[in-house]
């Protein structure tokens, strides 16, 4: 068995922990940054792996990168990405603050490439996490097992692997190969032939499952194309210039500092400025697309708004949904040869936190302002929690719009509970 020790460890290469990797490198001492590593289960890093379509765009500016709002200077910024692959010019031409999710992925495979220190290490899976041996009372540091076989001690762990995809319980029945989540659509899609499916039926009313929709209705040519949702239909993001506020990362002190309950009603009203709607342009796609249909009498595209899915079972080499109109209550079957899933991630811990925190008698996993997950008190080994946290820190929690604040936070609590000297001096004189 193989070992290793490093001081930071970082679970999963996504834009979390690669804005973590340019904050150490920026603002704390070398041989913090240089004792840093970060493991990734994919061969690579890409942005929305399974959603990665050509024609997605963010919808997030991309002055809100890795680092430009905690340190606009820095060598690591989009800008500086799009200049070093000369498409800079290019993209000042489009106009438009929203890059392509493609532009954005390219971005972190070359942030990914550009860290001098922190290391990325790529093919490693971790497959369990552990306290270590407690000596003399106290926990000092983390066991990581990854599937090549090795144990990785660290001191510091985060955790930034991202949610657990959702799929509902009626849908798990079903074989795997008749069900795809968005987040395996793009490597999913590519063993199934054009020519053998006829049915496909979306499940969701929000942006990812639109986008599941019209890439699969381009994809499959003959296929009937159903949307089904438990809403009374499609809405744009319901957002202002007010609302985006909340999305400041100046937002996450006062979210964080407020009662229990008053959090529960900020994150319910914001719920539709980032999952419950989509983006203009893509409904303003569909909603054409489908009377152009109507025009020419096609209708290939189609939508089932206020309806459940209360079962599902294969007929011979049939999928039935057994389907409930929320209207009057009746019930019916919908039958298809495929099944996407838009219906994002479960709203829980991931289960990797959840075990983690059982394992160490935390009870539920809970962070405090700086991230860093409420431990027993015979624990001075840390672990971080990142993008995971809404309940807590507000909804944008899950995006790239405080990346760069947060991974400040958590450097500078690093540094403070490695003992670094003068940490406030410090960060100013990096920035």
């Amino acid at each position: 068995m193989r070992h290793q020790e490093v001081e930071v460890l970082a679970i999963g290469a996504g834009p979390a922990n690669l804005a973590l990797g340019i904050a150490l490198e920026e603002l704390a001492p070398k041989e913090l940054a240089a004792g840093t590593l970060i493991i990734e289960q994919h061969d690579d890093t890409v942005w929305q792996r399974g959603m990665l379509l050509p024609w997605t765009q963010s919808q997030v500016s991309f002055l809100k990168d890795l680092v430009t709002l905690r340190n606009p200077r820095s060598e690591f910024s989009f800008v500086n990405y799009l200049h070093s692959i000369g498409r800079l010019d290019e993209f000042i031409n489009l106009g438009t603050f929203t890059p392509y999710r493609s532009e954005i992925s390219g971005y972190l495979q070359w942030v990914a490439s550009s860290l001098r220190e922190v290391q990325v290490e790529y093919g490693r899976r971790c497959v369990s996490i552990e306290p270590g041996p407690s000596r003399g009372g106290e926990v000092s540091h983390w066991l990581a097992r990854t599937a090549d076989g090795t144990v990785i001690s660290s001191r510091n762990l985060v955790i930034g692997a991202g949610r657990d995809a959702f799929v509902p319980a009626e849908l798990t029945v079903l074989p795997e190969r008749r069900v795809i989540h968005s987040t395996r659509y793009s490597h999913r899609i590519e063993a199934l032939d054009p020519d053998e499916v006829r049915r496909i039926v979306v499940i969701g009313g929000a942006q990812s499952a639109a986008e599941l929709l019209w890439a699969a209705y381009q994809r499959f040519p003959e296929a009937q194309c159903t949307m089904l949702m438990r809403s009374i239909g499609l809405n744009a993001y319901q957002t202002s210039k007010f609302t985006n506020e909340l999305f400041y990362p100046s937002f996450i002190d006062d979210f964080y500092a407020t009662r229990a309950e008053t959090r529960r009603q900020v994150l319910r009203e914001m719920h539709v400025t980032n999952y419950a709607g989509l983006a203009p342009g893509m409904l303003e796609t569909l909603y054409r697309e489908m009377y152009q249909e109507r025009l020419q009498g096609t209708e290939r595209l189609r939508m089932l708004t206020l309806t459940d899915v209360a079962g599902a079972r294969m007929d011979g080499d049939e999928v039935v949904l057994d389907t409930v109109d929320r209207k009057s209550g009746e019930r019916g079957e919908l039958r298809c040869d495929l099944v996407l899933l838009g219906t994002g991630f479960v709203r829980d811990m991931p289960a990797m936190v959840r075990e983690l925190a059982a394992t160490t008698g935390a009870g539920e996993a809970a962070v405090d302002r700086n991230y860093r997950m409420r431990l027993p008190e015979s624990y001075t080994a840390n672990c971080y929690l990142q993008g995971v946290n809404e309940a807590t820190h507000g909804i944008a929690d899950s995006l790239l719009s405080v990346l760069a604040s947060r991974s400040q936070d958590i450097v500078t609590d690093l540094l403070a509970r490695r003992g670094a000297p003068s940490d406030e001096a410090l960060l100013a004189q990096a920035l």
